[in-house]
Order: structure tokens, then sequence, then C-alpha cells
């Protein structure tokens, strides 16, 4: 049986307590600093791969802040557009009531001019609410890009108004909507789109014409063309009258005329146009009609241009027929107005939506995400506690410890 013995130094003893206690020190340092950040990785040396998934999470956090600061503004810009056609259609629907008073038969014509004086005013407040502007200057109803007014007109050289600008809606994605809306759509008339056309009765003498107003179909067939339709003899036997007519497209003449049509006397008679066999458009004669009689048909470009037509209507109307006739088409123009600017104004109801659901999407993305950040770096403070103060017990212990190890000295006892 051999016995070892090993012989370890004071000094090597003092020198393994001081690292012991040192190595305590830094361990109860850091878990204090740990619980009074609140974190677990307080820099990125502390877990890189912790520290690298939190700041992934802060910069898209910081990156949904900053969509829906810009979706704020968008939706801001929209509902002032949703607004404005909102107005829009208050005023037309203002000026379709006095239209309606205006057409009375037993108005004289100093009447109906104060009537188309009222809807002049109307028309031009009109004028000022489809220019409107966001805060930031931009016309709301300015489509893809259009000048800082996009609606204008009559111009000089122009008959009519016109949309100044590239007409079309911007589209949206998954974090952000328009800022402006297709106003193009909402006060222009496409010909093929709508098919918006008025007649106009020029009457011989001895006459008291009237139309419907007109329906179109295959509107690509039509493809805006104008038509007029000349009277050229009317008959009335056995209690039906017959109307013969010979019509022009596009100031030439249709092949096949001349044209009748008829009705039992004193009933509309409807006039259908065809072309390339099918039919194109469709409207009725009323009143008394006579020879030499001519209706005119074009398409209207624009709601501002049909109230422009009916304001002029009105006011040169000699006679309560004319001015029925007059009405007649503008109300007919301004109920397809209507409809036009109350589906934009569905659209941009919609967008109002989009942006509630991309508001809530991100409101959910940010809390995932803060999820993350927190699962990669934030401290259980539970755990945190618990372990800061068995780091502190245990300090206590290596102190106790240090100070016993210092008293194992030879002198001591020597000295003693």
């Amino acid at each position: 049986m051999s016995s070892s013995f090993f012989r370890v130094s004071t000094a090597n003893m003092y020198d393994s307590s001081v690292r012991n206690l040192s190595t305590r020190q830094k361990t109860l340092v850091d878990l204090q600093e740990n619980l009074t950040s609140g974190k677990r990785v307080v820099r990125p040396s502390d877990d890189p791969v912790a520290a690298a998934q939190a700041e992934r999470a802060l910069t898209r956090i910081s990156r949904i802040q900053t969509e829906q600061r810009a979706l704020e503004v968008q939706r801001n810009a929209i509902t002032q557009a949703e607004t404005t056609l909102g107005d829009a259609i208050g005023l037309v629907q203002e000026m379709r009531q006095l239209m309606v008073g205006a057409g009375g038969g037993a108005l004289k014509n100093e009447d109906r001019k104060t009537y188309a004086n009222q809807i002049q005013s109307l028309q031009e407040q009109l004028r000022d609410v489809i220019n409107r502007k966001d805060t930031n200057g931009i016309p709301l109803l300015g489509a893809l890009g259009s000048a800082l007014q996009p609606f204008t007109g009559p111009l000089t050289g122009s008959p009519d108004y016109q949309f100044i600008g590239q007409p079309g809606q911007a589209s949206s994605d998954s974090t952000s909507i328009a800022t402006t809306v297709d106003g193009h759509a909402a006060l222009m008339f496409d010909p093929v789109r709508d098919g918006i056309y008025g007649a106009s009765v020029t009457q011989a003498p001895g006459s008291s014409l009237v139309t419907s107003a007109v329906t179109t179909s295959n509107r690509d067939v039509l493809a805006g063309a104008g038509y007029e339709l000349q009277i050229g003899g009317v008959t009335t036997s056995g209690g039906n009258t017959q109307v013969q007519y010979s019509l022009t497209k596009n100031g030439v003449a249709v092949p096949g005329g001349p044209f009748t049509a008829s009705a039992v006397t004193g009933q509309p008679i409807p006039i259908t146009i065809t072309d390339g066999g099918v039919s194109v458009m469709n409207f009725s004669l009323q009143g008394t009609p006579v020879v030499g009689d001519k209706v005119g048909l074009q398409p209207s470009p624009s709601l501002m241009s049909s109230i422009d037509s009916a304001i002029k209507g009105i006011t040169n109307a000699t006679s309560s027929t004319q001015a029925a006739q007059t009405v007649s088409q503008a109300l007919a123009h301004m109920d397809a107005g209507i409809e036009r600017l109350s589906n934009i104004r569905g659209y941009a109801g919609e967008l109002l939506n989009r942006a509630d659901r991309i508001t809530g999407d991100q409101e959910s993305r940010s809390i995932q995400l803060e999820a993350d950040r927190s699962r990669a770096e934030d401290l259980d403070m539970l755990k945190g506690i618990s372990d800061f103060q068995n780091a502190n017990v245990g300090l206590e212990a290596a102190l106790k410890s240090y100070a016993q190890v210092q008293r194992l000295s030879l002198f001591n006892y020597v000295n003693g």
C-alpha cells in the first residue's frame, strides 16, 4: 500500500479563490444588468443568433410602421374623394329636381329661364367640387395623373368638357391603396362603355314632335356613330299612324331607305336603328310628327356637357314641347351620370374597406413580430430573479470561503 502526498501552495489557493470570486462577481453583475434592462440579450455578443433574430424583427416592425403612416395618408385622400363624389351626387340630384320642374307644361319662358339660372349655379358648384384637391394639392379625381384642374371646358375650339389626364384607376397592393379615383370614369361618358345618346329635334312648322330617351345596344357595333332621322311622309289610316323616314350615319345615307314605322294613332311610334343586321339604337317618336321633322342622334361625351345642353335647351325653349324634349333627354343623361358617380363612389368605399383590412393584417404582423423579438431577447423575469438570488448566495459563500483560506497561512500558526 502506498500513499501519495500533494502539497498545494498557499499562493495557489489564493489565486484560485480570487478567480472564483471574480467569476461569481461577473456572473452577478451580468444577471443584475439583465434584470434592470429586462433583456436576456443585452449586447450581440451575449447571443449572436438571438440578437440577429431580434434585430430582424425590429426592422420589420419599423417597416410596418412606415407603411401604416403612408396608408393613413392614402386613407385620408380616398375619404376626401368619397366625400367629394357624395357631394357631386347631391348636386346632380338637385339639378335633376329643378329640370323636372322646368319641364312643366304651364310655365312661361321667363319661369324656365329662372330654372335654367338655378341649374347653372349648381353646375358651377359641381365644377368646383369635381376639381377638388387633397391637402397635398393633388386632384382627388385625377385618375392615373392629370392637370391640377382635371376637368376643363368648354375650351376654345372644343365644344365639350374634357378630362385633362390619363384615365384609369391606380392599383392597390397588400400594404397600400390608391390615392386618387378615376374621375374620367365618374364624369365622362364612353360611347362603347356607356352608350349615352341624346336626341335633338328640329321641328317643322305645325309639328309637336318629341322623342323618348334613347337606349343603345351592341355598342361595339354602334361605336359612337352619329345618326340623323328625317321624316319624309306621315299617313294615318285605320286608326294607325305610319311615318316614313330616311337615315344618315355620320353624314352618309344609310342604305335600304326609306324606312317605315307605325303605331296606333296617338301612341308613341317605336324606332329601331340597325347596323349590320343587329339593333344598335331604340327610341320612340311622340306627339304629332310632320314631314320635314329631323331628329339628331349624337353620343353625349360627359355629364357636364349634358347639363350644358339642358341649360341651353331650357333657356332657349319657346314652347312647352321643346322644353319637354330637352328635359326628357337631360333626365336620362343625369340618371346615367348619377349611376356612374355612384359606381365610382362605391369603389372608393371599397378602397376604404381594403385599407381597414390592411391595417388589421399589419397589426397582426406587428404582434407576431413583437412576440418573435421578445422570445429572442427578453428575459424571463422569474428565472432571472431566481438566478440572481442563487448567484448572490454563491458569491457570499465564496467570500466566506476566501476569508477562511486567508487564515490558513503557516506564519499564523508559528506566530501564534
